[in-house]
This record gives structure tokens, C-alpha cells and sequence, in this order.
């Protein structure tokens, strides 16, 4: 079977080494200018260089997102960054608008480019359209089923590669253009500054009582009525892989090192079972469901893949089963030296995740690194502590413990 590509996100120089650490055959990325993620990490000029080095290094490919929705007076500096982008290596770019498209197949022509998701491609004849202008990769609008990908893969090219996005954060737009943000904050989502307004809780009130508020009842914590589920594909990749699809998105550059781990190492621990057989890929299923439950996540639901989501809307706030506790600096004959990120104490039960699945020990010592001074508990993040550490590990592998505020 040829397996997709898995491609994750990448806010910033700490999610990509966590993403190449733990499976992913590509990253998608940005620069400060032209992405639609402004308030992640993304990278500067010199970090991009190192992100390229770092990803070539491993023979896999490194995405630009160039996928805002320009006006006229920024398109010279978006080819200017585009060309100088192209010439340090990176494998493709992302764009969403229609005159950028056309304007940097024109100024920068040896670029591969993708047309995102936010063009919102339904139909075969868009499709053609792109790639008689020279695209590489559709990004498939969000709103089709995986019957409708079928038939449209049988339409195209067989040149012309299709990527979707298989899980994370959904928003209550059409692909991804909304107006909301921006008419109630200023911060254009189209603009890479969304403050997700479909987030918040949101109330009716009757024109002529306006000091009186009714909430529209969901569940204890609030009203959630545009805020949509979070999309998980995990368990129906054999079914993506049929319609032709070539790339699976994991959608966060927003999201931690330790969440672009637990997601990216459960689909890659799955796509490799399926390489085996769909026997191993069943089987490993409810341990991997398990793993994504243990990072940051709203309830799941299969998107439009299946016919339109049911509910579409009235997810609540963040769940996660457990914690990112620390992260694996190094580890030599049962010792492992970490960067703490939360606390944990003598006596606690963590797991270590690393790229071949999850193992629980139980912390027996605790050291300061820095002082050799033994303690109970540490606290301080960013402190470095020794503990024994009976699994092998290695660089960039994370340890994770209970989440003490999670609710069943």
C-alpha cells in the first residue's frame, strides 16, 4: 500500500523538532509576514535556514504558508519573500488567493506552490484550473465527503496531489474565510490574527429588554454555539488513503511541542500499522484513540467526511487527559536529565512517550541537576532535574503525567 504523507504543523523551531522526532514526513510552517497563524512562534530568516537544514537533513520537506489574502500594495514584498524563501530551499508554498497564485508563478516560477484550503475547491474544474497554472497540490476544501474526494480524484491528473486535514482545531466558517473576528475585534482571521470569537459563550437577548440575557442551555460550563468540534480521522485512514489522497494534515501551529508529539506519533504509529496490514492498524486502534485523549483537545467528531457533522457545533472548552510534565534533554544507563515543564513528585506515576509508544514508571528520586541536591518535588519551569528513568529515551522524547484538573 502507498501510505500518504503525514504532514504537521509548525509554530516554531521547538514543534518542528517534534514533529520530525515522532514521525511526520513533512512540515508545513512561517515567517512573521504572509502566514495565517501571526500569534504563533513561526520562524525568522535564520531559523528558517536551520528548520530547512534540519528537515532536509532527514530527507523530508518543509512547506511555506504564504496563504494570506493580500491586498495590492503587499504583493512585491510577498514575491520578494517568496523568492528569497525559494532560494534557501523550501519545498512548496501555501497560497489562498487567486492573484498571488498567479503572480508568483509568474515571479518566482521554479516554486512549487499548493493552493490551500481556504481557496475552497470542490469540484474538478477548479482543480484543472490551478494545475493548468502550474499547481503541484490541491488542499481540498473542508466541506467535502470522502465519496465526493473519490469521484473528483478520478477527474484529475494523476500529477496533481490532493491533501486534506485529518484532525484538530475546526472553525464555524466556510474553509477557514470568516468576517467574525474582524467585525467584533478588528483582527482579521483572513489576516493571520483571528481571536476566534466562535469560541466564546454567547447569550439571547429580546430587542426591547436588552439588560436581559438568556442563556441557550448546552452543558455546565457554558454556551458554545459556534464553536466547533475538533476533526479526528484516526480511525478511518484506510478510508482516506482509498479516495487518493495524498497528504493528511494535522492542523495546530498554535498548539505545544508535546501536542504536535502525542498527535503526530499516533498517526504515525497508525499509518505504519496499516503499511503492515489493516488487521495491525484495528488492533492498535483503541491504544492510539487513548494517546490523543492525553493532549489538549475539544470532543472529536468526523467533520463533513461522512455527510455534514451532527452536531456541527457546541464544543466546550479544552479537555486533556493528562500533562506535559518535562521534556528528555538526555538519558545514559538508567538516568534521564529533563527541562521540567510542570510539577511532579517523588513517588508520582508518569509515562514517557517517544516515537515507539507510551511507558509508565514510577518516579523513585529526584535531583537538581544543576546543584546534585535531592528533592521531593520540582516546580520551577525550565529547571533541569535528573531522575532514573528505566525505559531508554533520548533527546526530545517528553514525559507526561496525570492531569489533575481533567473532569471524565
Amino acid at each position: 500500500m502507498q501510505l500518504p504523507e503525514l504532514l504537521a504543523p509548525a509554530g516554531g523551531m521547538a514543534q518542528l523538532k517534534a514533529a520530525l522526532r515522532f514521525g511526520a514526513d513533512a512540515v508545513y510552517g512561517a515567517l512573521p509576514a504572509f502566514g495565517l497563524r501571526a500569534f504563533a512562534g513561526n520562524f525568522t530568516w535564520e531559523e528558517l535556514e536551520e528548520a530547512l537544514r534540519l528537515v532536509h537533513g532527514e530527507k523530508k520537506k518543509f512547506y511555506l504558508t504564504l496563504n494570506i489574502l493580500p491586498y495590492e500594495d503587499e504583493l512585491p514584498a510577498l514575491a520578494d519573500t517568496a523568492r528569497r524563501a525559494y532560494e534557501m530551499g523550501v519545498d512548496a508554498a501555501l497560497v489562498s488567493d487567486l492573484g498571488a497564485f498567479l503572480m508568483l508563478r509568474r515571479e518566482v516560477p521554479g516554486l512549487k506552490l499548493h493552493i490551500s484550503t481556504q481557496a475552497n475547491t470542490l469540484n474538478g474544474e477548479a482543480a484543472r484550473f490551478y494545475y493548468a497554472q502550474g499547481a503541484e497540490r490541491i488542499v481540498l476544501a473542508r466541506e467535502l465527503s470522502l465519496a465526493r474526494i473519490g469521484e473528483l480524484r478520478k477527474t484529475l491528473p494523476d500529477d496533481l496531489e490532493l491533501e486534506a486535514f485529518v484532525h484538530g482545531a475546526m472553525c464555524m466558517s466556510y474553509s477557514g474565510r470568516c468576517m467574525l473576528s474582524d467585525h467584533l475585534t478588528g483582527r482579521g482571521g483572513n489576516r493571520g490574527a483571528c481571536a476566534q470569537p466562535c469560541r466564546w459563550e454567547y447569550a439571547l437577548v429580546e430587542k426591547k429588554r436588552p439588560e436581559e440575557y438568556w442563556p441557550i442551555e448546552e452543558d455546565g460550563r457554558g454556551t458554545y454555539l459556534l464553536s466547533a468540534y475538533d476533526l479526528n480521522m484516526l480511525a478511518h485512514l484506510p478510508e482516506l488513503t482509498a479516495a487518493g489522497i495524498a497528504s493528511l494534515k494535522i492542523e495546530g501551529r498554535m498548539k505545544t511541542e508535546y501536542y504536535v508529539a502525542t498527535v503526530v506519533g499516533a498517526y504515525r504509529r497508525a499509518l505504519n500499522a496499516l503499511g503492515e496490514s489493516e488487521n495491525a492498524y484495528r488492533a492498535l486502534l483503541p491504544e492510539l484513540e487513548g494517546e490523543l485523549r492525553k493532549a489538549s483537545h475539544r470532543a472529536f467528531n468526523t467533520g463533513f467526511y461522512f455527510g455534514p457533522p451532527a452536531p456541527m457545533a457546541g464544543a466546550a472548552g479544552f479537555t486533556q487527559e493528562m500533562e506535559y510534565v518535562a521534556r528528555v534533554e538526555s538519558w545514559r544507563d538508567g538516568q534521564a536529565v529533563l527541562r521540567l515543564k510542570n510539577r511532579f513528585y517523588v513517588g508520582d506515576t508518569l509515562e514517557l512517550l517517544c516515537p515507539d509508544g507510551s511507558f509508565p514508571f514510577q518516579v523513585e528520586d529526584i535531583i537538581l541537576t544543576d546543584s546534585g541536591e535531592q528533592v521531593n518535588t520540582v516546580s520551577i519551569a525550565g529547571q533541569r532535574v535528573t531522575i532514573p528513568l528505566p525505559h531508554p529515551a533520548a533527546e526530545g522524547d517528553f514525559l507526561r503525567g496525570p492531569n489533575r484538573n481533567h473532569q471524565a
